[in-house]
Protein backbone atom coordinates (compact mmCIF):
# COMPACT_ATOMS: atom_id res chain seq x y z
CA UNK A 1 0.00 0.00 0.00
CA UNK A 2 2.77 1.95 0.76
CA UNK A 3 4.40 1.86 -2.30
CA UNK A 4 1.42 2.35 -4.38
CA UNK A 5 0.95 5.14 -2.77
CA UNK A 6 4.35 7.13 -3.42
CA UNK A 7 3.91 6.02 -7.20
CA UNK A 8 0.19 7.43 -7.59
CA UNK A 9 1.72 10.44 -5.69
CA UNK A 10 4.66 10.65 -7.82
CA UNK A 11 3.45 9.74 -11.06
CA UNK A 12 -0.20 11.29 -10.88
CA UNK A 13 -0.67 14.07 -8.61
CA UNK A 14 2.64 15.43 -8.54
CA UNK A 15 2.72 16.63 -12.38
CA UNK A 16 -1.13 18.04 -11.66
CA UNK A 17 0.60 20.29 -8.77
CA UNK A 18 3.49 21.21 -10.71
CA UNK A 19 0.91 23.29 -13.39
CA UNK A 20 -1.01 24.88 -10.59
CA UNK A 21 1.95 25.60 -9.02
CA UNK A 22 3.40 27.70 -11.94
CA UNK A 23 0.29 29.27 -12.52
CA UNK A 24 0.58 30.24 -8.99
CA UNK A 25 4.02 31.54 -9.65
CA UNK A 26 3.22 33.18 -12.79
CA UNK A 27 -0.01 34.91 -12.50
CA UNK A 28 0.57 37.88 -10.52
CA UNK A 29 3.79 38.02 -12.56
CA UNK A 30 2.83 38.09 -15.60
CA UNK A 31 -0.50 40.51 -14.99
CA UNK A 32 -2.45 37.00 -16.22
CA UNK A 33 -6.57 37.46 -15.44
CA UNK A 34 -8.62 34.31 -14.39
CA UNK A 35 -11.89 35.15 -15.68
CA UNK A 36 -10.50 35.78 -19.04
CA UNK A 37 -8.31 32.34 -18.89
CA UNK A 38 -11.39 30.53 -17.65
CA UNK A 39 -14.24 32.14 -19.82
CA UNK A 40 -11.01 30.86 -22.75
CA UNK A 41 -11.01 27.55 -21.16
CA UNK A 42 -15.08 27.01 -20.68
CA UNK A 43 -16.26 28.38 -24.04
CA UNK A 44 -13.43 26.98 -26.57
CA UNK A 45 -11.15 24.14 -25.07
CA UNK A 46 -14.01 22.42 -23.14
CA UNK A 47 -16.43 21.86 -26.36
CA UNK A 48 -13.45 21.14 -28.60
CA UNK A 49 -12.23 18.43 -26.43
CA UNK A 50 -15.97 17.16 -26.07
CA UNK A 51 -16.15 17.12 -29.60
CA UNK A 52 -12.91 15.34 -30.32
CA UNK A 53 -13.79 12.53 -27.10
CA UNK A 54 -17.29 12.08 -29.08
CA UNK A 55 -16.42 11.86 -32.25
CA UNK A 56 -13.31 8.53 -31.35
CA UNK A 57 -15.45 6.98 -29.06
CA UNK A 58 -16.57 3.43 -30.47
CA UNK A 59 -18.65 1.21 -28.47
CA UNK A 60 -21.41 -0.83 -28.37
CA UNK A 61 -24.33 1.33 -27.99
CA UNK A 62 -26.30 -1.37 -25.44
CA UNK A 63 -23.23 -1.49 -22.62
CA UNK A 64 -22.35 2.31 -23.25
CA UNK A 65 -26.11 2.86 -22.34
CA UNK A 66 -25.80 1.20 -19.08
CA UNK A 67 -22.10 2.67 -18.34
CA UNK A 68 -23.87 6.42 -18.79
CA UNK A 69 -26.85 5.12 -16.79
CA UNK A 70 -24.81 4.38 -13.93
CA UNK A 71 -22.12 7.24 -13.82
CA UNK A 72 -25.37 9.81 -14.29
CA UNK A 73 -27.62 7.90 -11.94
CA UNK A 74 -24.48 8.03 -9.52
CA UNK A 75 -23.74 11.47 -9.68
CA UNK A 76 -27.46 12.61 -9.50
CA UNK A 77 -27.81 11.23 -6.30
CA UNK A 78 -24.91 12.76 -4.84
CA UNK A 79 -25.62 16.07 -6.25
CA UNK A 80 -28.99 15.65 -4.30
CA UNK A 81 -27.04 14.31 -1.01
CA UNK A 82 -25.17 17.86 -1.51
CA UNK A 83 -28.61 19.87 -2.10
CA UNK A 84 -29.93 17.86 1.05
CA UNK A 85 -26.98 18.37 3.69
CA UNK A 86 -26.53 22.12 2.69
CA UNK A 87 -30.42 22.50 3.31
CA UNK A 88 -30.37 20.49 6.62
CA UNK A 89 -27.08 23.03 7.23
CA UNK A 90 -29.22 26.33 6.39
CA UNK A 91 -27.04 27.94 3.88
CA UNK A 92 -28.16 30.20 1.50
CA UNK A 93 -28.94 29.64 -2.08
CA UNK A 94 -24.85 30.58 -3.19
CA UNK A 95 -23.52 28.07 -1.27
CA UNK A 96 -26.43 25.62 -1.73
CA UNK A 97 -25.58 25.58 -5.25
CA UNK A 98 -21.85 25.43 -4.47
CA UNK A 99 -22.11 22.05 -2.50
CA UNK A 100 -24.44 21.12 -5.44
CA UNK A 101 -21.87 21.63 -8.03
CA UNK A 102 -18.72 20.38 -5.77
CA UNK A 103 -20.86 17.07 -5.42
CA UNK A 104 -21.23 16.24 -8.77
CA UNK A 105 -17.84 16.83 -10.77
CA UNK A 106 -15.10 15.35 -10.54
CA UNK A 107 -11.73 15.42 -11.93
CA UNK A 108 -12.43 12.96 -14.48
CA UNK A 109 -10.19 13.78 -17.06
CA UNK A 110 -6.70 14.45 -16.05
CA UNK A 111 -6.66 12.44 -12.31
CA UNK A 112 -9.61 10.26 -13.36
CA UNK A 113 -8.29 8.96 -16.97
CA UNK A 114 -4.75 8.83 -16.00
CA UNK A 115 -5.53 7.04 -12.07
CA UNK A 116 -7.57 4.41 -14.43
CA UNK A 117 -4.79 3.51 -16.89
CA UNK A 118 -2.48 3.14 -14.17
CA UNK A 119 -4.31 0.81 -11.93
CA UNK A 120 -6.46 -0.74 -14.30
CA UNK A 121 -4.93 -0.74 -17.60
CA UNK A 122 -6.00 -0.19 -21.25
CA UNK A 123 -8.38 -2.52 -20.99
CA UNK A 124 -10.45 0.10 -18.73
CA UNK A 125 -9.82 3.29 -21.17
CA UNK A 126 -13.00 2.98 -23.20
CA UNK A 127 -14.95 2.76 -20.17
CA UNK A 128 -13.12 5.43 -18.26
CA UNK A 129 -13.50 7.52 -21.79
CA UNK A 130 -17.37 6.81 -21.25
CA UNK A 131 -17.89 7.44 -17.10
CA UNK A 132 -15.83 10.86 -18.33
CA UNK A 133 -17.87 12.02 -20.96
CA UNK A 134 -21.53 11.14 -19.11
CA UNK A 135 -19.96 12.39 -16.18
CA UNK A 136 -18.74 16.07 -17.70
CA UNK A 137 -22.22 16.14 -19.30
CA UNK A 138 -24.48 15.26 -16.56
CA UNK A 139 -22.10 17.77 -14.57
CA UNK A 140 -21.98 20.15 -16.85
CA UNK A 141 -26.22 19.95 -16.60
CA UNK A 142 -26.41 20.02 -13.35
CA UNK A 143 -23.86 22.85 -12.05
CA UNK A 144 -25.12 25.48 -15.06
CA UNK A 145 -28.54 24.59 -13.75
CA UNK A 146 -28.05 25.22 -9.99
CA UNK A 147 -25.68 28.53 -10.89
CA UNK A 148 -28.39 30.06 -12.68
CA UNK A 149 -31.24 28.75 -10.14
CA UNK A 150 -28.89 30.48 -7.36
CA UNK A 151 -29.37 34.08 -9.57
CA UNK A 152 -32.82 33.82 -10.99
CA UNK A 153 -35.56 31.85 -12.03
CA UNK A 154 -35.89 28.09 -12.39
CA UNK A 155 -37.06 28.61 -16.09
CA UNK A 156 -34.32 30.73 -17.42
CA UNK A 157 -32.13 28.06 -15.65
CA UNK A 158 -33.01 24.99 -18.18
CA UNK A 159 -33.12 27.46 -20.77
CA UNK A 160 -29.53 28.41 -20.18
CA UNK A 161 -28.64 24.62 -19.56
CA UNK A 162 -28.92 24.13 -23.22
CA UNK A 163 -26.75 27.17 -23.93
CA UNK A 164 -23.61 25.62 -22.43
CA UNK A 165 -20.73 25.24 -24.99
CA UNK A 166 -20.16 21.83 -23.85
CA UNK A 167 -23.71 21.01 -24.74
CA UNK A 168 -23.78 22.59 -28.01
CA UNK A 169 -20.47 20.69 -29.24
CA UNK A 170 -22.90 17.44 -28.92
CA UNK A 171 -24.88 19.12 -32.30
CA UNK A 172 -22.09 18.62 -34.97
CA UNK A 173 -20.93 15.16 -33.21
CA UNK A 174 -24.76 13.74 -33.63
CA UNK A 175 -24.87 15.06 -37.21
CA UNK A 176 -21.65 13.31 -38.02
CA UNK A 177 -22.92 10.10 -35.95
CA UNK A 178 -26.35 10.14 -37.55
CA UNK A 179 -25.78 10.73 -41.31
CA UNK A 180 -22.04 8.58 -41.05
CA UNK A 181 -20.03 11.04 -42.77
CA UNK A 182 -16.43 10.49 -41.40
CA UNK A 183 -15.45 14.43 -39.38
CA UNK A 184 -13.10 15.94 -41.86
CA UNK A 185 -9.31 15.63 -40.73
CA UNK A 186 -9.15 19.57 -40.82
CA UNK A 187 -11.84 19.48 -38.28
CA UNK A 188 -10.90 16.72 -36.27
CA UNK A 189 -7.38 18.20 -36.23
CA UNK A 190 -8.38 21.49 -34.83
CA UNK A 191 -10.78 19.67 -31.80
CA UNK A 192 -7.50 17.41 -31.36
CA UNK A 193 -5.14 20.75 -30.83
CA UNK A 194 -7.47 22.82 -28.69
CA UNK A 195 -8.71 19.77 -26.78
CA UNK A 196 -5.30 18.78 -25.93
CA UNK A 197 -4.78 22.08 -24.19
CA UNK A 198 -7.74 22.14 -21.97
CA UNK A 199 -6.18 20.11 -19.54
CA UNK A 200 -3.22 22.09 -18.99
CA UNK A 201 -4.70 25.36 -19.21
CA UNK A 202 -7.49 24.53 -16.64
CA UNK A 203 -4.81 23.51 -14.22
CA UNK A 204 -2.86 26.52 -15.08
CA UNK A 205 -6.05 28.71 -14.61
CA UNK A 206 -6.65 27.48 -11.33
CA UNK A 207 -2.96 28.16 -10.07
CA UNK A 208 -3.82 31.53 -11.20
CA UNK A 209 -7.38 32.03 -9.52
CA UNK A 210 -5.43 30.79 -6.31
CA UNK A 211 -2.78 33.84 -6.89
CA UNK A 212 -6.20 36.12 -6.53
CA UNK A 213 -7.42 34.50 -3.64
CA UNK A 214 -6.48 36.96 -0.58
CA UNK A 215 -6.64 34.18 2.05
CA UNK A 216 -7.75 30.01 2.58
CA UNK A 217 -10.11 29.72 5.54
CA UNK A 218 -10.43 25.37 5.33
CA UNK A 219 -13.97 25.85 7.17
CA UNK A 220 -16.64 23.23 8.43
CA UNK A 221 -18.49 23.94 5.18
CA UNK A 222 -14.84 22.87 3.36
CA UNK A 223 -14.79 19.59 4.60
CA UNK A 224 -18.34 18.64 4.77
CA UNK A 225 -18.08 19.76 0.48
CA UNK A 226 -15.12 18.20 0.17
CA UNK A 227 -16.45 14.95 2.23
CA UNK A 228 -19.48 14.62 -0.10
CA UNK A 229 -17.30 14.89 -3.53
CA UNK A 230 -14.63 12.02 -1.96
CA UNK A 231 -16.62 9.79 0.19
CA UNK A 232 -20.53 9.90 -0.45
CA UNK A 233 -19.98 9.74 -4.00
CA UNK A 234 -18.37 6.62 -4.03
CA UNK A 235 -20.11 5.12 -1.86
CA UNK A 236 -23.28 5.75 -3.97
CA UNK A 237 -21.44 4.03 -7.22
CA UNK A 238 -20.38 1.18 -5.15
CA UNK A 239 -24.24 0.68 -3.73
CA UNK A 240 -25.42 1.00 -7.27
CA UNK A 241 -23.62 -1.14 -9.62
CA UNK A 242 -25.80 -4.13 -9.07
CA UNK A 243 -28.55 -2.78 -10.82
CA UNK A 244 -26.36 -2.46 -13.80
CA UNK A 245 -24.92 -5.30 -16.12
CA UNK A 246 -21.31 -4.30 -16.12
CA UNK A 247 -17.93 -6.07 -16.13
CA UNK A 248 -15.59 -5.97 -12.87
CA UNK A 249 -13.44 -3.47 -15.06
CA UNK A 250 -16.17 -1.40 -15.53
CA UNK A 251 -17.50 -1.47 -12.18
CA UNK A 252 -14.09 -0.39 -10.85
CA UNK A 253 -13.23 2.22 -13.58
CA UNK A 254 -17.26 3.76 -12.62
CA UNK A 255 -16.21 3.76 -8.87
CA UNK A 256 -12.72 5.69 -9.34
CA UNK A 257 -14.07 8.32 -11.92
CA UNK A 258 -17.24 8.90 -8.98
CA UNK A 259 -13.95 9.13 -6.01
CA UNK A 260 -12.47 12.15 -7.92
CA UNK A 261 -11.14 15.36 -5.82
CA UNK A 262 -13.80 18.55 -7.76
CA UNK A 263 -13.05 19.24 -11.37
CA UNK A 264 -11.09 22.49 -11.45
CA UNK A 265 -14.25 23.65 -14.16
CA UNK A 266 -16.58 24.01 -11.07
CA UNK A 267 -14.21 27.02 -9.75
CA UNK A 268 -14.31 27.95 -13.53
CA UNK A 269 -18.25 27.52 -13.54
CA UNK A 270 -18.14 29.31 -9.92
CA UNK A 271 -16.03 32.51 -11.56
CA UNK A 272 -18.63 32.63 -14.63
CA UNK A 273 -21.57 32.61 -12.56
CA UNK A 274 -20.39 34.43 -9.08
CA UNK A 275 -21.13 31.22 -6.81
CA UNK A 276 -18.76 32.10 -4.05
CA UNK A 277 -15.73 31.23 -6.04
CA UNK A 278 -13.14 31.82 -3.32
CA UNK A 279 -14.99 28.87 -0.87
CA UNK A 280 -15.33 26.99 -4.65
CA UNK A 281 -11.61 27.08 -5.48
CA UNK A 282 -10.72 27.11 -1.97
CA UNK A 283 -12.52 23.09 -1.62
CA UNK A 284 -11.19 22.20 -5.15
CA UNK A 285 -7.24 22.70 -3.77
CA UNK A 286 -8.04 21.24 -0.34
CA UNK A 287 -10.37 18.17 -1.79
CA UNK A 288 -7.14 17.35 -4.49
CA UNK A 289 -4.91 17.21 -1.59
CA UNK A 290 -6.91 15.21 0.74
CA UNK A 291 -7.87 12.80 -2.04
CA UNK A 292 -4.36 11.42 -1.60
CA UNK A 293 -5.13 9.74 1.09
CA UNK A 294 -8.78 8.80 0.14
CA UNK A 295 -7.59 7.61 -3.42
CA UNK A 296 -4.62 5.52 -2.10
CA UNK A 297 -6.72 3.57 0.35
CA UNK A 298 -9.62 2.95 -2.54
CA UNK A 299 -7.63 1.12 -4.73
CA UNK A 300 -5.88 -1.03 -2.33
CA UNK A 301 -9.86 -1.55 -2.21
CA UNK A 302 -10.45 -2.19 -5.98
Amino acid sequence: MLFQFFKVFINIVTPVFVLVFLGYLVGPRLNLDAKTLSRTAYYLLVPAFVFDIFSQVNIDIAKAGQMVAYAATTHILAALAGFVIAKILRRSREMSAAFVMIASFGNVGNLGLSLIDFKLGASAQTAATVYFITILLVAFVICVGIANWAHGSGFSAVLSVFKTPALLAMIPVLFFYGTGFEVPLFLSRTTGLLGKAMIPMLLVTLGVQLSEVDSFRISFDVFVATSLRLIVAPLFAAGLFVFFSLSVTEIKAGILQSAMPVAVLVSIISIEYDIVPAFVTTTVLFSTIFSILTLTALLTLV
